[in-house]
């Protein structure tokens, strides 16, 4: 039983991998035996259909983001302005750099869930999550949060990941996030301006 669980565990990471690494046209189980070092038809086996492959990613995806919640490992809750600030930052730079892989499964999850609603389900699940973190985050942090600013800062940073991901090095970056303080400060500065207390 227990190494079922494992070899199942070991499929549904390579899933995420060649997801991630592939895109969703690359996603088959042949793909995943292969990522996996397992033989042929193992995935098959545990996942018969790729839409049990694509509900096995995110699985996975739910699990991962519930383990780290939304801060990066060592990061703890902000305290004011500059440290929500260092926060985000720090979110950002996760995001593009070592949880790239799980980030990147998880929008080609997204663009699956645009026709395959059960899908949808699972991640409207890690949405409200998120959403609900990071408003909590920010209530900590001291600012004079609203549901809908702590919505706004919300979308602004998930807007942010993906031209990170997608913006190829070396072209200079319209949304100005060639400098990722001066950008999270000037996002807060607008939904927060610290004439009105805003942390």
């Amino acid at each position: 039983m227990a190494e079922n669980a494992n070899r199942r565990n070991l499929l549904r990471d390579a899933a995420l991998e060649v997801l991630s690494a592939e895109g969703s046209r690359g996603l088959t189980h042949r793909a995943v035996d292969g990522a996996a070092g397992v033989p042929a038809g193992t995935a098959k086996n545990y996942f018969p259909t790729r839409d049990a492959l694509l509900a096995a990613v995110a699985e996975r995806c739910l699990e991962l983001f519930r383990q780290a919640g939304t801060l990066p490992t060592g990061v703890t809750g902000p305290t004011g302005r500059e440290g929500f600030a260092a926060l985000l930052r720090a979110l950002l730079e996760e995001a593009t750099g070592p949880g790239r892989r799980r980030v990147l499964a998880y929008l080609e999850l997204h663009g699956e869930a645009s026709r395959k609603p059960w899908l949808g389900e699972v991640l409207a699940e890690i949405s409200a999550m998120d959403f609900a973190t990071m408003e909590r985050l920010q209530r900590s942090a001291g600012f004079d949060v609203t549901p809908q600013r702590a919505r706004v800062v919300t979308m602004a940073v998930h807007a942010a990941v993906v031209d990170l991901l997608a913006h190829p090095r070396g072209v200079p970056n319209g949304a100005g996030l060639d400098d990722l303080g001066a950008f999270v400060g000037g996002l807060l500065d607008v939904v927060y301006p610290r004439s009105s207390g805003g942390g």
